[in-house]
Protein backbone atom coordinates (compact mmCIF):
# COMPACT_ATOMS: atom_id res chain seq x y z
CA UNK A 1 0.00 0.00 0.00
CA UNK A 2 1.44 3.44 -0.81
CA UNK A 3 0.85 6.97 0.47
CA UNK A 4 -2.05 7.76 -1.86
CA UNK A 5 -4.24 4.33 -1.67
CA UNK A 6 -3.81 4.93 2.40
CA UNK A 7 -5.17 8.55 2.43
CA UNK A 8 -7.90 7.41 0.16
CA UNK A 9 -8.83 4.45 2.68
CA UNK A 10 -8.09 6.62 6.08
CA UNK A 11 -10.99 9.08 4.89
CA UNK A 12 -13.28 6.35 3.98
CA UNK A 13 -13.11 4.96 7.06
CA UNK A 14 -13.13 8.08 9.39
CA UNK A 15 -16.96 8.19 7.81
CA UNK A 16 -16.18 10.19 4.39
CA UNK A 17 -19.46 9.73 2.25
CA UNK A 18 -18.89 11.80 -0.60
CA UNK A 19 -16.15 13.37 -3.20
CA UNK A 20 -16.11 16.05 -5.80
CA UNK A 21 -13.40 16.70 -8.23
CA UNK A 22 -11.99 16.36 -11.97
CA UNK A 23 -8.96 14.10 -11.94
CA UNK A 24 -5.80 14.46 -13.56
CA UNK A 25 -2.39 12.64 -13.11
CA UNK A 26 -1.66 13.99 -9.49
CA UNK A 27 -4.85 12.67 -8.11
CA UNK A 28 -5.97 9.76 -9.80
CA UNK A 29 -4.87 7.19 -7.51
CA UNK A 30 -5.91 8.54 -4.55
CA UNK A 31 -9.72 9.30 -5.59
CA UNK A 32 -9.44 5.65 -6.69
CA UNK A 33 -8.78 4.68 -3.41
CA UNK A 34 -12.04 6.54 -2.00
CA UNK A 35 -13.93 5.06 -4.46
CA UNK A 36 -12.54 1.06 -3.72
CA UNK A 37 -13.52 1.92 -0.31
CA UNK A 38 -16.99 3.39 -0.54
CA UNK A 39 -16.98 7.08 -1.00
CA UNK A 40 -19.29 8.41 -3.61
CA UNK A 41 -16.89 10.43 -6.37
CA UNK A 42 -18.97 12.87 -8.04
CA UNK A 43 -17.52 14.35 -11.27
CA UNK A 44 -17.56 18.33 -11.98
CA UNK A 45 -16.63 19.78 -15.21
CA UNK A 46 -15.01 22.28 -13.74
CA UNK A 47 -12.28 22.29 -10.59
CA UNK A 48 -14.59 25.22 -9.32
CA UNK A 49 -18.21 23.55 -10.02
CA UNK A 50 -16.57 21.02 -8.14
CA UNK A 51 -15.45 23.02 -5.28
CA UNK A 52 -18.80 24.46 -4.46
CA UNK A 53 -20.86 21.03 -4.64
CA UNK A 54 -18.70 19.54 -2.27
CA UNK A 55 -18.87 23.07 0.07
CA UNK A 56 -22.92 22.89 -0.52
CA UNK A 57 -22.84 19.02 0.11
CA UNK A 58 -20.79 19.61 3.53
CA UNK A 59 -23.09 22.09 4.23
CA UNK A 60 -26.79 20.18 3.81
CA UNK A 61 -25.16 16.84 4.91
CA UNK A 62 -23.70 18.08 8.04
CA UNK A 63 -20.93 15.63 7.00
CA UNK A 64 -17.15 16.71 5.99
CA UNK A 65 -16.59 16.50 2.38
CA UNK A 66 -14.07 15.98 0.34
CA UNK A 67 -12.96 17.83 -3.17
CA UNK A 68 -9.76 15.86 -4.99
CA UNK A 69 -8.09 18.14 -7.84
CA UNK A 70 -5.36 18.12 -9.64
CA UNK A 71 -1.74 20.06 -8.54
CA UNK A 72 -1.53 23.67 -9.61
CA UNK A 73 -3.96 24.42 -11.62
CA UNK A 74 -6.41 21.60 -10.29
CA UNK A 75 -6.07 23.88 -6.89
CA UNK A 76 -6.03 27.44 -8.72
CA UNK A 77 -9.23 26.58 -10.84
CA UNK A 78 -11.06 25.72 -7.41
CA UNK A 79 -9.96 28.80 -5.96
CA UNK A 80 -13.37 30.54 -5.22
CA UNK A 81 -15.45 27.79 -4.18
CA UNK A 82 -12.41 26.49 -1.25
CA UNK A 83 -12.62 30.77 -0.84
CA UNK A 84 -16.08 30.92 -0.02
CA UNK A 85 -15.98 27.22 1.76
CA UNK A 86 -13.09 28.55 4.10
CA UNK A 87 -15.12 32.10 4.77
CA UNK A 88 -18.07 30.07 5.54
CA UNK A 89 -16.37 27.74 7.91
CA UNK A 90 -17.57 24.69 6.06
CA UNK A 91 -16.01 21.27 7.41
CA UNK A 92 -14.12 20.66 3.81
CA UNK A 93 -11.23 18.77 3.30
CA UNK A 94 -9.37 19.68 0.01
CA UNK A 95 -6.97 16.77 -1.37
CA UNK A 96 -4.13 19.02 -3.23
CA UNK A 97 -1.21 16.63 -5.13
CA UNK A 98 1.71 19.00 -4.36
CA UNK A 99 4.70 18.97 -6.99
CA UNK A 100 8.32 19.42 -5.17
CA UNK A 101 10.67 20.05 -7.88
CA UNK A 102 11.04 24.13 -8.77
CA UNK A 103 11.28 23.51 -12.37
CA UNK A 104 7.78 21.88 -12.86
CA UNK A 105 5.20 23.86 -15.05
CA UNK A 106 2.55 22.92 -11.96
CA UNK A 107 4.90 24.69 -9.07
CA UNK A 108 3.33 26.89 -7.09
CA UNK A 109 3.17 28.14 -3.12
CA UNK A 110 -0.10 26.14 -2.36
CA UNK A 111 0.31 26.25 1.27
CA UNK A 112 0.31 30.83 0.78
CA UNK A 113 -2.33 30.17 -1.78
CA UNK A 114 -4.60 28.24 0.84
CA UNK A 115 -3.72 30.42 3.35
CA UNK A 116 -4.47 33.50 1.53
CA UNK A 117 -8.31 32.66 0.78
CA UNK A 118 -8.52 31.60 4.75
CA UNK A 119 -8.34 27.71 4.72
CA UNK A 120 -5.87 26.08 6.90
CA UNK A 121 -3.02 23.96 5.40
CA UNK A 122 -1.65 20.82 6.32
CA UNK A 123 0.43 17.97 4.47
CA UNK A 124 1.35 14.40 4.47
CA UNK A 125 4.88 14.38 5.60
CA UNK A 126 6.30 10.79 5.09
CA UNK A 127 4.87 7.29 4.68
CA UNK A 128 4.95 6.98 7.91
CA UNK A 129 3.12 9.86 9.17
CA UNK A 130 0.61 9.30 6.72
CA UNK A 131 -2.06 7.96 8.80
CA UNK A 132 -1.58 10.54 11.69
CA UNK A 133 -1.55 13.51 9.24
CA UNK A 134 -4.46 12.42 7.43
CA UNK A 135 -6.72 11.84 10.67
CA UNK A 136 -5.80 15.16 12.38
CA UNK A 137 -6.41 16.85 8.90
CA UNK A 138 -9.98 15.35 9.00
CA UNK A 139 -10.39 16.19 12.76
CA UNK A 140 -9.48 19.59 11.98
CA UNK A 141 -12.05 19.98 9.28
CA UNK A 142 -14.96 18.28 11.20
CA UNK A 143 -14.48 19.51 14.78
CA UNK A 144 -13.09 22.78 13.98
CA UNK A 145 -16.00 23.52 11.13
CA UNK A 146 -13.41 24.70 8.45
CA UNK A 147 -11.96 24.22 5.31
CA UNK A 148 -8.77 22.47 5.40
CA UNK A 149 -5.78 22.08 2.27
CA UNK A 150 -4.37 18.96 2.29
CA UNK A 151 -1.47 18.64 0.94
CA UNK A 152 -0.11 15.72 -1.15
CA UNK A 153 3.33 15.73 -2.38
CA UNK A 154 3.61 13.56 -5.49
CA UNK A 155 6.95 12.00 -4.51
CA UNK A 156 5.28 11.02 -1.04
CA UNK A 157 2.25 9.97 -2.51
CA UNK A 158 4.34 6.70 -4.33
CA UNK A 159 6.07 5.97 -0.93
CA UNK A 160 5.27 2.35 0.32
CA UNK A 161 3.89 2.46 3.72
CA UNK A 162 6.28 0.81 6.24
CA UNK A 163 4.26 -1.90 8.25
CA UNK A 164 3.19 -0.19 11.71
CA UNK A 165 1.77 2.96 9.15
CA UNK A 166 -0.04 -0.47 7.02
CA UNK A 167 -1.03 -2.11 9.87
CA UNK A 168 -3.01 1.33 11.15
CA UNK A 169 -4.49 1.91 7.90
CA UNK A 170 -6.10 -1.68 8.35
CA UNK A 171 -7.34 -0.30 11.92
CA UNK A 172 -9.03 1.94 10.54
CA UNK A 173 -10.99 0.17 8.06
CA UNK A 174 -11.81 -2.72 10.21
CA UNK A 175 -12.79 -0.06 12.92
CA UNK A 176 -14.35 2.62 10.85
CA UNK A 177 -13.09 5.60 12.72
CA UNK A 178 -11.56 3.12 16.11
CA UNK A 179 -7.89 3.53 15.38
CA UNK A 180 -8.24 7.25 15.44
CA UNK A 181 -8.16 6.83 19.20
CA UNK A 182 -5.48 8.85 20.85
CA UNK A 183 -4.43 11.04 18.11
CA UNK A 184 -6.67 13.64 19.32
CA UNK A 185 -3.89 14.48 21.72
CA UNK A 186 -1.26 15.13 19.35
CA UNK A 187 -3.42 18.01 17.64
CA UNK A 188 -1.61 20.75 17.62
CA UNK A 189 -3.06 23.36 20.34
CA UNK A 190 -2.91 25.81 17.81
CA UNK A 191 -5.94 24.41 16.05
CA UNK A 192 -8.03 25.82 18.47
CA UNK A 193 -10.14 22.22 18.51
CA UNK A 194 -12.18 20.71 21.47
CA UNK A 195 -12.82 16.74 20.94
CA UNK A 196 -16.07 15.40 22.53
CA UNK A 197 -16.43 11.74 23.48
CA UNK A 198 -15.87 9.24 20.54
CA UNK A 199 -18.63 6.75 19.60
CA UNK A 200 -18.48 3.77 18.06
CA UNK A 201 -19.05 5.23 14.95
CA UNK A 202 -16.13 7.65 15.16
CA UNK A 203 -16.26 11.29 16.52
CA UNK A 204 -19.45 13.24 16.76
CA UNK A 205 -19.23 16.59 16.83
CA UNK A 206 -21.49 17.86 19.60
CA UNK A 207 -21.56 20.54 21.79
CA UNK A 208 -19.98 19.82 25.11
CA UNK A 209 -22.37 21.02 28.09
CA UNK A 210 -22.49 24.27 28.72
CA UNK A 211 -20.29 24.86 32.46
CA UNK A 212 -21.50 27.69 34.60
CA UNK A 213 -19.86 31.23 34.13
CA UNK A 214 -20.28 34.67 34.89
CA UNK A 215 -21.14 35.47 31.45
CA UNK A 216 -24.04 32.26 31.43
CA UNK A 217 -25.85 33.90 34.85
CA UNK A 218 -25.77 37.38 32.89
CA UNK A 219 -27.21 36.40 29.68
CA UNK A 220 -29.82 34.90 32.05
CA UNK A 221 -30.62 38.06 33.69
CA UNK A 222 -30.58 39.84 30.36
CA UNK A 223 -33.26 37.35 29.42
CA UNK A 224 -35.49 37.96 32.60
CA UNK A 225 -35.17 41.58 32.00
CA UNK A 226 -35.93 41.47 28.28
CA UNK A 227 -39.39 43.07 26.93
CA UNK A 228 -39.33 42.73 23.43
CA UNK A 229 -36.53 39.62 23.23
CA UNK A 230 -35.27 38.72 19.33
CA UNK A 231 -33.68 35.78 18.71
CA UNK A 232 -31.57 36.11 15.42
CA UNK A 233 -29.98 32.08 14.29
CA UNK A 234 -27.27 31.52 12.10
CA UNK A 235 -25.73 28.60 10.53
CA UNK A 236 -23.91 27.71 14.12
CA UNK A 237 -27.47 27.50 15.70
CA UNK A 238 -28.46 24.49 12.64
CA UNK A 239 -29.65 21.39 15.29
CA UNK A 240 -30.76 23.96 18.07
CA UNK A 241 -34.24 24.39 17.03
CA UNK A 242 -36.04 22.70 19.85
CA UNK A 243 -33.91 23.86 22.57
CA UNK A 244 -34.39 27.78 21.36
CA UNK A 245 -37.88 27.36 20.24
CA UNK A 246 -38.03 26.62 24.10
CA UNK A 247 -36.16 28.66 25.48
CA UNK A 248 -38.16 31.39 23.51
CA UNK A 249 -41.50 30.63 24.81
CA UNK A 250 -40.03 31.34 28.10
CA UNK A 251 -38.61 34.67 27.59
CA UNK A 252 -41.19 35.73 24.85
CA UNK A 253 -38.91 36.23 22.25
CA UNK A 254 -39.71 36.26 18.28
CA UNK A 255 -37.33 34.42 15.92
CA UNK A 256 -36.15 35.80 13.00
CA UNK A 257 -32.80 34.27 10.71
CA UNK A 258 -29.84 35.41 9.10
CA UNK A 259 -30.15 34.58 5.20
CA UNK A 260 -27.64 31.63 5.20
CA UNK A 261 -29.98 29.78 8.02
CA UNK A 262 -33.70 30.69 6.05
CA UNK A 263 -36.32 28.20 7.36
CA UNK A 264 -34.64 27.49 10.52
CA UNK A 265 -38.09 28.31 12.91
CA UNK A 266 -40.22 27.70 9.79
CA UNK A 267 -44.27 26.89 10.93
CA UNK A 268 -43.30 29.21 14.28
CA UNK A 269 -46.12 31.76 14.78
CA UNK A 270 -43.56 33.70 16.27
CA UNK A 271 -40.86 33.44 13.15
CA UNK A 272 -40.51 36.94 11.29
CA UNK A 273 -38.01 35.03 8.70
CA UNK A 274 -35.02 36.78 7.65
CA UNK A 275 -33.17 39.48 9.14
CA UNK A 276 -31.58 42.25 6.91
CA UNK A 277 -31.66 43.59 3.95
CA UNK A 278 -34.26 40.81 2.47
CA UNK A 279 -36.45 41.41 5.80
CA UNK A 280 -39.77 42.01 5.26
CA UNK A 281 -41.07 45.59 6.14
CA UNK A 282 -42.67 43.90 9.44
CA UNK A 283 -39.68 42.03 10.38
CA UNK A 284 -37.35 45.08 10.21
CA UNK A 285 -40.26 47.24 12.16
CA UNK A 286 -40.21 44.52 14.72
CA UNK A 287 -36.53 43.47 15.12
CA UNK A 288 -35.68 47.28 15.18
CA UNK A 289 -38.03 47.85 18.60
CA UNK A 290 -36.38 44.84 20.28
CA UNK A 291 -34.62 46.14 23.56
CA UNK A 292 -32.53 42.45 23.20
CA UNK A 293 -31.15 40.81 20.17
CA UNK A 294 -29.84 37.57 20.35
CA UNK A 295 -27.01 36.40 17.40
CA UNK A 296 -27.10 32.54 18.31
CA UNK A 297 -24.16 31.10 15.80
CA UNK A 298 -24.42 34.36 13.88
CA UNK A 299 -22.01 37.05 13.15
CA UNK A 300 -24.85 40.09 13.03
CA UNK A 301 -22.83 41.22 9.52
CA UNK A 302 -24.00 44.33 8.35
CA UNK A 303 -25.95 42.27 5.88
CA UNK A 304 -28.18 41.14 8.75
CA UNK A 305 -28.39 44.16 10.30
CA UNK A 306 -29.26 46.46 7.73
CA UNK A 307 -25.60 47.85 8.40
CA UNK A 308 -27.47 48.40 11.78
CA UNK A 309 -29.93 49.84 11.31
CA UNK A 310 -31.86 46.94 12.45
CA UNK A 311 -30.63 46.90 15.76
CA UNK A 312 -32.87 49.96 17.94
CA UNK A 313 -29.78 52.63 19.82
CA UNK A 314 -30.89 51.34 23.14
CA UNK A 315 -31.23 47.60 22.29
CA UNK A 316 -28.76 45.41 24.03
CA UNK A 317 -27.25 42.64 22.17
CA UNK A 318 -25.76 38.90 22.96
CA UNK A 319 -23.58 36.97 20.89
CA UNK A 320 -22.91 33.37 20.97
CA UNK A 321 -20.38 31.45 19.26
CA UNK A 322 -18.03 28.30 19.44
CA UNK A 323 -15.41 30.39 18.40
CA UNK A 324 -14.19 33.42 20.64
CA UNK A 325 -12.46 35.19 18.07
CA UNK A 326 -15.96 35.49 16.19
CA UNK A 327 -17.60 37.34 18.83
CA UNK A 328 -18.01 41.41 18.44
CA UNK A 329 -16.30 41.16 14.98
CA UNK A 330 -18.66 42.86 12.89
CA UNK A 331 -20.72 45.38 15.31
CA UNK A 332 -19.87 45.96 19.26
CA UNK A 333 -21.92 43.75 21.79
CA UNK A 334 -23.07 44.04 25.22
CA UNK A 335 -22.25 40.24 26.13
CA UNK A 336 -20.26 37.20 24.39
CA UNK A 337 -20.73 33.71 25.59
CA UNK A 338 -18.24 30.94 23.83
CA UNK A 339 -20.20 27.99 23.78
CA UNK A 340 -22.19 25.91 21.48
CA UNK A 341 -25.75 27.10 20.79
CA UNK A 342 -27.65 24.24 21.74
CA UNK A 343 -25.81 23.69 25.11
CA UNK A 344 -26.11 27.31 25.87
CA UNK A 345 -30.11 27.63 25.08
CA UNK A 346 -30.52 24.25 27.63
CA UNK A 347 -27.81 26.19 29.79
CA UNK A 348 -29.31 29.38 30.20
CA UNK A 349 -32.63 28.14 30.18
CA UNK A 350 -31.94 26.10 33.65
CA UNK A 351 -30.67 29.38 34.85
CA UNK A 352 -33.92 30.86 34.52
CA UNK A 353 -35.62 28.19 36.80
CA UNK A 354 -39.25 26.15 36.44
CA UNK A 355 -41.89 28.33 34.83
CA UNK A 356 -44.33 28.68 37.10
CA UNK A 357 -41.93 29.07 40.35
CA UNK A 358 -40.39 31.56 41.66
CA UNK A 359 -38.02 33.61 40.05
CA UNK A 360 -38.91 31.22 36.82
CA UNK A 361 -42.09 32.52 36.07
CA UNK A 362 -42.34 32.82 32.23
CA UNK A 363 -43.23 35.82 30.47
CA UNK A 364 -44.53 36.97 27.32
CA UNK A 365 -42.48 39.21 26.17
CA UNK A 366 -42.73 40.52 22.60
CA UNK A 367 -46.38 37.46 22.23
CA UNK A 368 -48.67 39.74 22.43
CA UNK A 369 -51.50 38.89 20.26
CA UNK A 370 -52.01 41.72 17.97
CA UNK A 371 -47.79 40.87 17.52
CA UNK A 372 -49.35 37.25 16.23
CA UNK A 373 -51.72 38.74 14.31
CA UNK A 374 -49.31 40.90 12.72
CA UNK A 375 -47.23 37.91 11.58
CA UNK A 376 -50.02 35.90 10.06
CA UNK A 377 -51.31 38.40 7.98
CA UNK A 378 -47.78 39.99 6.89
CA UNK A 379 -44.91 37.86 8.02
CA UNK A 380 -44.30 36.81 4.20
CA UNK A 381 -42.97 38.81 0.92
CA UNK A 382 -45.84 37.77 -0.48
CA UNK A 383 -48.28 39.33 1.53
CA UNK A 384 -47.15 42.57 0.91
CA UNK A 385 -48.61 44.08 -1.39
CA UNK A 386 -46.68 45.21 -4.92
CA UNK A 387 -47.32 46.45 -8.57
CA UNK A 388 -47.31 43.75 -11.13
CA UNK A 389 -44.66 45.23 -13.65
CA UNK A 390 -45.31 42.30 -15.87
CA UNK A 391 -45.67 43.35 -19.84
CA UNK A 392 -46.22 40.39 -21.59
CA UNK A 393 -42.96 40.04 -23.61
CA UNK A 394 -41.31 40.21 -19.59
CA UNK A 395 -42.68 38.25 -16.63
CA UNK A 396 -41.93 40.68 -12.98
CA UNK A 397 -39.93 38.59 -11.20
CA UNK A 398 -41.94 38.39 -7.74
CA UNK A 399 -44.66 37.46 -9.96
CA UNK A 400 -42.71 34.24 -11.46
CA UNK A 401 -41.68 33.52 -8.00
CA UNK A 402 -44.78 33.01 -6.22
CA UNK A 403 -46.31 31.39 -9.11
CA UNK A 404 -43.03 28.68 -8.81
CA UNK A 405 -43.63 28.79 -4.90
CA UNK A 406 -47.31 27.75 -5.51
CA UNK A 407 -46.31 25.31 -8.06
CA UNK A 408 -43.72 23.09 -6.80
CA UNK A 409 -43.40 20.53 -4.00
CA UNK A 410 -42.97 21.55 -0.54
CA UNK A 411 -40.20 19.00 0.21
CA UNK A 412 -37.87 20.90 -1.96
CA UNK A 413 -34.42 22.73 -1.73
CA UNK A 414 -33.26 26.14 -2.69
CA UNK A 415 -29.94 27.00 -3.60
CA UNK A 416 -29.58 30.54 -4.73
CA UNK A 417 -26.75 32.21 -7.25
CA UNK A 418 -25.31 35.66 -6.50
CA UNK A 419 -26.72 38.66 -8.63
CA UNK A 420 -29.61 41.43 -8.51
CA UNK A 421 -32.44 38.53 -8.59
CA UNK A 422 -30.86 36.66 -5.84
CA UNK A 423 -33.50 38.28 -3.02
CA UNK A 424 -36.71 37.20 -5.40
CA UNK A 425 -36.03 33.35 -4.52
CA UNK A 426 -34.73 34.21 -1.58
CA UNK A 427 -37.74 35.50 0.09
CA UNK A 428 -40.67 34.39 -2.35
CA UNK A 429 -39.73 30.96 -2.21
CA UNK A 430 -40.60 28.68 0.91
CA UNK A 431 -38.37 26.11 2.52
CA UNK A 432 -39.92 23.49 4.70
CA UNK A 433 -36.98 23.72 7.56
CA UNK A 434 -32.77 25.05 7.98
CA UNK A 435 -31.43 22.17 6.48
CA UNK A 436 -33.25 22.81 2.85
CA UNK A 437 -31.31 26.45 1.76
CA UNK A 438 -27.83 26.66 0.43
CA UNK A 439 -26.89 30.30 0.11
CA UNK A 440 -22.96 30.37 -0.77
CA UNK A 441 -22.55 34.20 -0.21
CA UNK A 442 -19.68 34.47 1.57
CA UNK A 443 -17.68 35.55 -0.63
CA UNK A 444 -20.36 37.11 -3.32
CA UNK A 445 -19.04 35.20 -6.23
CA UNK A 446 -21.61 34.68 -9.25
CA UNK A 447 -21.68 31.30 -11.13
CA UNK A 448 -21.59 29.40 -8.06
CA UNK A 449 -25.95 28.72 -7.97
CA UNK A 450 -25.76 25.59 -10.08
CA UNK A 451 -23.05 23.83 -8.51
CA UNK A 452 -24.33 24.81 -5.19
CA UNK A 453 -27.41 22.86 -6.00
CA UNK A 454 -25.62 19.94 -7.44
CA UNK A 455 -24.15 19.37 -4.11
CA UNK A 456 -26.78 19.94 -2.32
CA UNK A 457 -29.21 17.03 -4.39
CA UNK A 458 -26.44 14.56 -4.04
CA UNK A 459 -26.61 15.14 0.06
CA UNK A 460 -30.65 15.34 -0.14
CA UNK A 461 -31.97 13.03 -2.69
CA UNK A 462 -35.20 12.76 -0.82
CA UNK A 463 -36.08 16.54 -2.11
CA UNK A 464 -36.25 18.50 -5.14
CA UNK A 465 -33.54 20.91 -5.77
CA UNK A 466 -33.86 23.96 -6.96
CA UNK A 467 -31.44 25.95 -8.71
CA UNK A 468 -32.14 29.67 -9.18
CA UNK A 469 -29.61 31.51 -10.72
CA UNK A 470 -29.33 35.39 -13.34
CA UNK A 471 -28.71 34.97 -16.74
CA UNK A 472 -24.56 36.01 -16.12
CA UNK A 473 -24.28 32.97 -13.51
CA UNK A 474 -25.86 30.86 -15.45
CA UNK A 475 -23.77 31.26 -17.87
CA UNK A 476 -20.82 31.48 -16.43
CA UNK A 477 -21.23 27.49 -14.41
CA UNK A 478 -22.95 26.15 -17.41
CA UNK A 479 -21.23 23.81 -17.94
CA UNK A 480 -22.19 21.74 -15.40
CA UNK A 481 -25.58 21.32 -16.86
CA UNK A 482 -24.02 18.48 -18.44
CA UNK A 483 -23.49 17.16 -14.54
CA UNK A 484 -27.01 17.49 -13.71
CA UNK A 485 -27.94 14.86 -16.67
CA UNK A 486 -25.10 12.72 -16.18
CA UNK A 487 -26.10 12.41 -12.62
CA UNK A 488 -29.77 12.03 -13.16
CA UNK A 489 -30.71 14.42 -10.92
CA UNK A 490 -34.39 15.61 -11.36
CA UNK A 491 -33.79 19.38 -10.71
CA UNK A 492 -35.33 22.49 -11.33
CA UNK A 493 -33.36 25.12 -12.40
CA UNK A 494 -34.51 28.86 -12.73
CA UNK A 495 -32.46 31.32 -14.80
CA UNK A 496 -33.82 35.16 -14.44
CA UNK A 497 -33.07 36.28 -17.26
CA UNK A 498 -32.40 40.21 -17.79
CA UNK A 499 -29.93 40.15 -20.51
CA UNK A 500 -26.96 41.38 -18.17
CA UNK A 501 -25.21 41.65 -14.94
CA UNK A 502 -28.41 43.26 -12.95
CA UNK A 503 -26.84 44.95 -10.24
CA UNK A 504 -24.16 46.55 -12.11
CA UNK A 505 -26.49 48.02 -14.62
CA UNK A 506 -28.86 49.40 -11.56
CA UNK A 507 -25.71 50.49 -9.77
CA UNK A 508 -24.49 52.81 -12.66
CA UNK A 509 -26.91 53.44 -14.69
CA UNK A 510 -28.96 56.12 -12.46
CA UNK A 511 -25.72 57.89 -12.75
CA UNK A 512 -25.27 57.53 -16.35
CA UNK A 513 -22.09 55.80 -17.18
CA UNK A 514 -22.53 53.28 -20.40
CA UNK A 515 -23.59 49.95 -19.39
CA UNK A 516 -21.78 48.48 -23.01
CA UNK A 517 -19.85 46.36 -20.72
CA UNK A 518 -22.40 44.62 -18.61
CA UNK A 519 -25.66 44.27 -20.85
CA UNK A 520 -25.65 41.38 -23.80
CA UNK A 521 -27.72 40.33 -26.18
CA UNK A 522 -30.49 37.83 -25.75
CA UNK A 523 -28.97 34.50 -25.50
CA UNK A 524 -31.07 31.40 -26.14
CA UNK A 525 -30.39 29.96 -22.69
CA UNK A 526 -33.57 27.26 -23.04
CA UNK A 527 -31.67 25.82 -26.21
CA UNK A 528 -28.92 25.80 -23.99
CA UNK A 529 -30.35 23.53 -21.74
CA UNK A 530 -31.91 20.94 -24.10
CA UNK A 531 -28.46 20.55 -25.92
CA UNK A 532 -27.52 19.28 -22.69
CA UNK A 533 -30.34 17.26 -22.26
CA UNK A 534 -32.78 19.00 -20.09
CA UNK A 535 -36.24 19.71 -20.96
CA UNK A 536 -36.84 23.53 -20.96
CA UNK A 537 -39.50 26.51 -21.51
CA UNK A 538 -39.30 30.20 -21.30
CA UNK A 539 -41.56 31.31 -19.67
CA UNK A 540 -42.67 35.31 -20.50
CA UNK A 541 -46.07 35.77 -18.70
CA UNK A 542 -47.78 34.12 -15.67
CA UNK A 543 -49.72 31.32 -17.94
CA UNK A 544 -46.25 30.20 -19.22
CA UNK A 545 -45.49 28.30 -16.18
CA UNK A 546 -48.07 25.37 -17.20
CA UNK A 547 -45.03 24.13 -18.49
CA UNK A 548 -43.81 24.02 -15.11
CA UNK A 549 -46.57 22.10 -14.03
CA UNK A 550 -46.74 19.89 -16.46
CA UNK A 551 -43.32 18.79 -16.07
CA UNK A 552 -44.21 18.09 -11.93
CA UNK A 553 -46.60 15.65 -13.12
CA UNK A 554 -44.20 13.29 -14.29
CA UNK A 555 -41.81 11.39 -15.23
CA UNK A 556 -38.94 13.74 -14.18
CA UNK A 557 -36.97 11.76 -15.96
CA UNK A 558 -35.13 14.35 -17.54
CA UNK A 559 -33.99 18.02 -15.00
CA UNK A 560 -36.29 20.90 -16.73
CA UNK A 561 -34.39 24.46 -17.21
CA UNK A 562 -37.39 27.28 -16.81
CA UNK A 563 -35.98 30.28 -18.73
CA UNK A 564 -37.72 33.24 -17.29
CA UNK A 565 -37.53 36.53 -19.60
CA UNK A 566 -37.54 38.81 -16.13
CA UNK A 567 -38.45 42.82 -15.99
CA UNK A 568 -35.16 45.02 -15.90
CA UNK A 569 -37.01 48.45 -15.38
CA UNK A 570 -36.02 48.35 -11.69
CA UNK A 571 -33.72 47.22 -9.09
CA UNK A 572 -34.48 44.95 -6.65
CA UNK A 573 -35.93 46.23 -3.24
CA UNK A 574 -32.84 45.53 -1.78
CA UNK A 575 -30.11 46.35 -3.27
CA UNK A 576 -29.68 49.98 -2.49
CA UNK A 577 -28.53 48.59 1.05
CA UNK A 578 -26.05 46.10 -0.52
CA UNK A 579 -24.16 48.74 -2.48
CA UNK A 580 -23.78 50.36 0.91
CA UNK A 581 -21.37 48.27 1.70
CA UNK A 582 -19.09 48.59 -1.26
Amino acid sequence: MNVAEAVGAALAALGVRAAFGVVGSGNFHVTNALVEHGVRYVAARHEGGAATMADAYARMSGTVAVLTVHQGPGLTNALTGVTEAAKSRTPLLVLAPEVTSPTSNFRIDQTALAEAVGAHCARVGSAATVVDDTVMAFLAALLGRRTVVLNLPLDVQAETLPEEAAEAVRELLAGRGGAHRGVASRVPAAWGLTFPVESGGGVEPEGLPAEPSDELTRFARMLAEAERPVFVAGRGARGSRRELEALGERVGALFATSAVAKGHFHGSPWDLDVSGGFATPLAAELIRGADLVVGWGCSLTMWTTRHGALIGPEARVVQVDLDPDALGVHRDIDLGVVGDVRETARAVAALLGDPGTEGGAATRGYRAPEIAERVAREGRWRDVPYEDLSSGERIDPRTLTIGLDDLLPQERLVAVDSGNFMGYPSMFLTVPDGGAFCFTQAYQSIGLGLATAIGAAVARPDRLAVAALGDGGALMGVAELETVVRLGLPMVVVVYDDDGYGAEVHHFGPHGFPLGTVTFPPADIAGIARGFGFEAVTVRREEDLSGVAEWLKGPRDKPLLVHAKVTADRPSWWLEEAFRGH
